[in-house]
């Protein structure tokens, strides 16, 4: 009779001692899920940019320009381009060359970007490092554009625009960064009697200065 009235004390005193072991078991068998993500050492907030880009889409000249742009982020992801000017020059092709020399097709005849002003909204979905053959880490980001350009055209004269595209910045330190955009802009067939939608592409490289983001 002792040995049976013990027994439930022997079950009990097992379960006790077995159920650390059980639980860690457990744990290695399905380990929980933890996330770690590092907050971001360069923070953007009044952004000055001097810019250089070319307008490469047009087959008689291709346009450099410079330009200058203010940018305010309102957080890490989502960002006003407030405002941005440029004023070009046309570097005319070989191909508009020969028809001016062989056909006599006047120089007048080419509508040109002169300059151009514009405002666009920004979305930066992607921020990240890089590790450089395990010597410096690079931090850059990759945003969104989208917004409207007002064009001066040589002949056709002032027309407005609806642009879309993209870019990266690459951080130096938390006051320079490099910025690199690519946009395409729908010109409406507006201004000097044109009665057909053109296309404008800019390739800008920024050199893009932060004021104020890590304060």
């Amino acid at each position: 009779m002792s040995r049976l009235r013990a027994l439930p004390w022997f079950v009990a005193l097992a379960l006790a001692l077995s159920a650390p072991a059980f639980a860690q078991t457990q744990e290695l068998e399905n380990p929980g899920v933890t996330a770690a993500v590092q907050d971001r050492p360069y923070r953007l907030l009044h952004e000055l940019d001097l810019w250089f880009g070319v307008l490469p889409l047009d087959a008689f000249y291709t346009g450099i320009y410079a330009q200058v742009g203010y940018v305010y982020h309102f957080t890490d992801r989502f960002a006003w381009q407030v405002g941005r000017g440029a004023y070009g020059l046309a570097a005319r092709s070989s191909l508009r060359g020969e028809l001016e020399r062989n056909f006599g097709v006047q120089p007048t005849a080419n509508d040109e970007v002169q300059f151009f002003v514009g405002s666009d909204v920004m979305w930066k979905p992607l921020y990240g490092k890089l590790a450089v053959l395990n010597r410096a880490v690079i931090h850059g980001e990759i945003h969104l554009l989208a917004g409207a350009t007002l064009f001066r055209f040589t002949n056709s004269g002032f027309r407005p625009g609806i642009n879309i595209g993209g870019g990266g910045r690459v951080f130096v330190n938390k006051y320079v960064s490099f910025r690199l955009d690519i946009t395409h802009n729908v010109v409406l067939p507006t201004g000097g009697g044109t009665t057909s939608f053109g296309n404008v592409m800019t390739v800008n490289l920024a050199l893009a200065l932060n004021f104020g983001g890590n304060d």
